[in-house]
């Protein structure tokens, strides 16, 4: 193995070779507002107590919300939701077009939105942020989960995947 510390893009580049879901994390923005960040980010912590991570890249629009809120939702998608998954990742929001792709919202009693169609749902509450890098590191203690029928939609070498069973 080379001794030399590794490029981003050559990181990048490593790491797209470990095939993860795609989920998009959400949080309120304002009163009935919800904003969401695709990412495929997201671990299981511990099970005793049942805690998730969520990483949050220091310029995200989504940091200050969870920061501010103390709450995320994680909403892993389906393999239809490409569509979705590629809205998320960009940074301007716009009601037509969430209407257009059939982006609906539920709340938690806690105020946690999650999307209505994926096919799971975990709410978090914040317990621990730490500092690592260019992003925040959030452990988010497990309010609740949901799982529905389908299959995942998976991300592998810089595109989207099937899951061949």
């Amino acid at each position: 193995m080379a001794s030399k510390s590794p490029t981003a893009a050559e990181f990048r580049l490593a790491c797209g070779q470990f095939a993860t879901g795609v989920s998009v994390v959400t949080a309120e923005r304002a009163p009935g507002r919800v904003h969401g960040m695709t990412a495929n980010s997201v671990t299981s912590v511990s099970l005793s107590p049942c805690l998730l991570l969520v990483c949050v890249d220091h310029r995200a629009q989504l940091l200050p919300m969870v920061r501010a809120k103390q709450h995320f939702g994680v909403n892993v998608l389906k393999q239809e939701q490409q569509a979705i998954s590629r809205y998320f990742a960009q940074t301007v929001e716009d009601e037509a077009t969430e209407s257009r792709l059939g982006i609906r919202y539920r709340w938690t009693e806690s105020g946690i939105p999650l999307l209505d169609d994926a096919l799971v749902h975990i709410a978090c509450r914040v317990i621990d942020a730490h500092e690592a890098g260019d992003h925040t590191i959030f452990i988010g203690e497990v309010e609740a989960t949901e799982i529905f029928d389908g299959d995942p939609l998976v991300y592998f070498r810089g595109g989207y995947r099937r899951i061949e069973l």
